[in-house]
């Protein structure tokens, strides 16, 4: 029997989310169908949408990002939402199939169901205005959701531009962005990633919080003697 309950944490990236369950007290194990380098714990490289039911069914609980890019506001801009795949539908089939809890996180935008919102504003320590969704099965409190600061900038048409400080204030962490891969990486609490795998990721305080009450929902496995007894009785 593993030490930690498991999670299964698919589409995984270079790991934001993995840390953060793993702050929460599960062992982890990523999917992503490219290879992850710089993943921090056990890796499968695979086809999530195509592991076979016994390998998910051997997990406490699991976690799935699915691409977001067909529920982006960028894609929506640009006319090309159509062009990405929506898996938000076939992953929730997945995971509900498993009768684990399970977490769907993704984007505003994304067609997920009772849902909570998260913000870095949330979260001490934290520097990036990152919005995230995750759908559960299970009950999470949503924090209280602080005003939104200005962001650091490097647009000199911005009022506040020359103002703030990249290594003090807000920033934003996206394929653009307006800050160093060090700003970045201390704004969202990670130090391991590239400047492309962090724009992609969330920040593992996210993940930290979601999964104290995912550990919560996890059944607590009964005690040796009980199993013992239930044997017995099974024998009779």
């Amino acid at each position: 029997m593993a030490a930690h309950p498991r999670l299964l944490d698919l589409f995984c990236g270079a790991g934001g989310t993995a840390v953060g369950y793993r702050r929460a007290g599960f062992e982890v194990v990523g999917v992503d169908s490219a290879p992850q380098p710089r993943f921090p714990y056990a890796f499968v490289q695979a086809d999530a949408m195509q592991l076979d039911p016994r390998f998910l069914a051997s997990f406490d609980a699991i976690h799935a990002s699915p691409p977001c890019q067909a529920y982006s506001d960028l894609a929506h801009r640009n006319g090309n939402a159509d062009d990405w795949p929506r898996l938000i539908e076939p992953v929730r089939d997945m995971l509900v199939a498993t009768g684990k809890p399970y977490v769907i996180e993704n984007v505003e935008g994304a067609p997920l169901r009772n849902y909570i919102v998260l913000c870095g504003t949330m979260f001490p320590g934290l520097r990036v205005l990152r919005h995230r969704l995750f759908e559960t099965n299970f009950i999470i409190p949503v924090p209280p959701h602080g005003r939104h600061p200005l962001c650091h900038t490097r647009d000199k048409r911005k009022r506040h531009y020359g103002t703030t400080d990249e290594m003090r204030d807000y920033v934003t962490v996206t394929g653009g962005g307006n800050c160093s891969i060090a700003a970045a990486r201390d704004a969202m609490g990670i130090d391991w990633m590239t400047k492309k795998e962090i724009n992609e990721a969330i920040p593992p305080d996210y993940t930290e919080y979601v999964g104290r009450y995912a550990m919560m929902a996890v059944p607590t496995p009964a005690p040796p003697e009980a199993v013992s007894a239930q044997a017995a009785a099974g024998a009779v």
